[in-house]
């Protein structure tokens, strides 16, 4: 039987409250509970019997610690917005819910791929769970399969399209569209970033590539490791050009082992249409790993939404259930 479990969100943004959905319908099963909310712009809201799905907000706590005080939680959510140059001020608020004594889920790819084996040892320090699975591939199982369905295999490399939003302005363009128009679609979708510039210059994919290097690879970098070059310079003529040669451009994350190391780079690549990375389109994204025992697997996520990120999320509580 899964335990019941008080919970305290950071962040309550199109994940956030796609999270406290999916915790209303699954509450008969897995009785988890939401008790303190804390946004960037509305406030926080407290509840110690659940709040619901539209909070009353009042003013914050003064910090993020006095928050999570007040909440008297078991596991923090971190579902707070990217930044991709330093990964701050999430990497401090799940160093917050570590010094509580708190086991923390992030959604946020910051804090994984500037500070992991960081906040690796930190958790294990604590005596606590920390999980991500949302922070790559929209709570497609790439972290939870390595982990559980892969003993003794090495990562030697990955390929991947993970950003969702530059395939959406690249199809945008294939029918005439602006960059700009193909962003706003991607904002109806509610996948871009909320600064969508993280997308279109390959931060985003930098930031999950170094999280996927970092957790599989312990290659303890940064996205400021990351070659990057995005799509900005992309124009519909050019995009329009490719297609008709039957070729298309992808935003392409690598990494590779060699001897002097493990090289990353993020770039917008023409492939053919018939690529196995171009196949994936719309929100959908694609994950080869290269191993030594299992040569070449992978995880294809298809057309998710944000009710995929949330899902992760809420896997990442379920597994911290089970294990406590």
């Amino acid at each position: 039987m899964i335990r019941s479990l008080r919970l305290a969100l950071l962040g309550y943004g199109n994940v956030g409250r796609a999270f406290a959905r999916l915790l209303e319908r699954k509450r008969a099963a897995f009785p988890f509970c939401i008790v303190g909310i804390r946004t960037g712009r509305r406030g926080s809201a407290h509840d110690s019997r659940g709040l619901p799905l539209d909070p009353a907000f009042g003013p914050p706590e003064a910090s993020v610690d006095e928050f999570l005080a007040r909440t008297r939680a078991e596991v923090l959510i971190e579902a707070t917005p990217l930044e991709p140059a330093t990964g701050e001020p999430a990497i401090s608020h799940i160093r917050a819910g570590f010094t509580r004594g708190m086991h923390v889920v992030t959604a946020n790819k910051g804090p994984i791929a500037h500070a992991y084996a960081a906040l690796r040892e930190e958790a294990e320090q604590a005596g606590v769970l920390f999980r991500f699975e949302s922070t790559c591939m929209d709570g497609a199982p790439v972290f939870n399969m390595v982990r559980s369905n892969l003993p003794g295999v090495r990562i030697l490399g990955f390929t991947g399209v993970l950003n969702s939003t530059t395939k959406i302005v690249v199809e945008a363009m294939r029918g005439g569209r602006t960059m700009a128009e193909g962003v706003e679609q991607a904002r109806r979708l509610g996948i871009a970033e909320a600064d969508a510039s993280f997308d279109i210059d390959g931060w985003d994919s930098a930031a999950k590539t170094a999280a996927l290097a970092n957790v599989l690879m312990d290659a303890r970098v940064t996205p400021m490791d990351v070659e990057r070059r995005g799509i900005g310079r992309l124009t519909p003529e050019r995009v329009m050009e490719l297609a008709a040669k039957r070729k298309t451009v992808c935003l392409v994350s690598r990494a590779k082992l060699g001897r002097e190391g493990i090289r990353l780079r993020v770039r917008a690549e023409v492939l053919d249409e018939t690529d196995l990375l171009a196949a994936v389109r719309g929100t959908s994204n694609l994950l080869l790993l290269e191993t030594d025992l299992m040569g070449a697997v992978g995880t294809v996520s298809i057309s998710p939404t944000v009710e995929q990120t949330a899902y992760g999320l809420f896997s990442d509580l379920v597994d911290i259930a089970r294990s406590i």
